[in-house]
């Protein structure tokens, strides 16, 4: 079968399409899945360009979409033929985090899923949306599960809130979508008109360009009659969070979700405090949320934005394109 492989030194021009041998049957607790998609994350392009150090033949990302082909024994929840798609933390089932980074994550501290077949614990699955294609389900495991996370298990959405996003990534589109689905009104930042007016089709009910508008926080504060955004889904970190301070409601809930904008630098703690801003950083979800999430994707009937697809042996080009920053929702790869 194929996949590709991450060679050292690593770096977009080092992802190789190789031969390798099937993993065999499953064993007991165990599926075995034909993957049909993937997409892609920052966290995979960050993987991929040496960002965070993996050993040398890493098999890169993190989402994984297929076909349950064959189950171990004890195997209950999966039959082949079903339709599934992979959790980010295989081991994080329910409750609190368990671990701090990536150990464990496929794509980083585990191969992953640019590959045809795994054999993989059941719990690292979990059955995809009624109707989803495999590249939609993909689309679920880190982008979709992450904005459902920060605004629902953590943020407590409800009907009227006001939730700011960033951006037209896919973790900022689903959470888009989610929100609105909840009845809660909208802002959306970007750089682009064009992609603004995208969002603004898709229902977001403010727009505000980052580039004209550079103190962004302080038009928050106007479009919501001083009341400010309940949810704000962060993803620049560092360089944009004063300005997410300055746009959060009292009582608000900020998630740190990304820092594209910067790893580190100065936050202004005294209005963090002075609000009751909730901060909370978060890294995708458990397996339970991703099953609560999938059970209101069937009840909903929201579609993920797909931008583009790439076949497994043009996953550098599709690395190449998420590098341009052109892309509007996910990237998905066709394995």
């Amino acid at each position: 079968m194929k996949a590709i492989r991450l060679r050292h030194p690593a770096g977009i021009d080092n992802l190789r399409h190789e031969d390798m041998a099937e993993p065999g049957a499953p064993g007991p607790g165990q599926i075995k899945v034909r993957i049909k998609a993937s997409s892609l994350n920052y966290h995979d392009y960050i993987v991929v360009v040496g960002g965070i150090p993996t050993p040398d033949g890493r098999i890169p990302m993190s989402d994984g979409a297929g076909e349950v082909l064959a189950v171990g024994e004890g195997v209950t929840e999966f039959r082949p033929g079903d339709m599934v798609v992979s959790t980010f933390f295989p081991t994080w089932l329910d409750g609190k985090p368990n671990m701090a980074g990536f150990a464990g994550v496929p794509g980083d501290g585990a191969d992953g899923y640019a590959v045809e077949e795994v054999v993989a614990p059941a719990t690292s699955f979990t059955h995809a949306p009624f109707g989803y294609s495999h590249a939609e389900a993909a689309t679920l495991t880190c982008a979709g599960l992450t904005a459902w996370r920060a605004l629902v298990p953590e943020g407590n959405l409800k009907a009227g809130d006001v939730v700011l996003v960033q951006g037209t990534g896919g973790v900022s589109i689903f959470a888009l979508q989610f929100a609105k689905a909840m009845g809660a009104t909208v802002i959306a930042t970007s750089s682009s008109d064009e992609k603004l007016g995208r969002l603004k089709a898709m229902g977001a009910d403010h727009l505000i360009n980052y580039r004209e508008v550079s103190s962004w926080g302080a038009e928050v504060m106007k479009l919501t009659q001083g009341r400010g955004a309940d949810h704000i889904v962060e993803i620049g970190g560092a360089g944009t969070m004063p300005e997410s301070i300055t746009a959060c409601a009292v009582g608000g809930h900020i998630s740190l979700i990304g820092v594209l904008a910067g790893y580190a630098g100065p936050v202004p703690t005294v209005q963090l405090m002075a609000k009751q801003i909730r901060l909370i950083g978060i890294t995708v979800g458990t397996r339970r949320q991703q099953q609560d999430m999938i059970r209101a994707i069937n009840q909903n009937g929201i579609r993920p934005v797909i931008d583009s697809h790439f076949p497994l042996a043009e996953l550098g080009a599709a690395f190449r394109h998420q590098e341009s920053g052109k892309h509007f929702g996910k990237i998905c790869v066709d394995v």
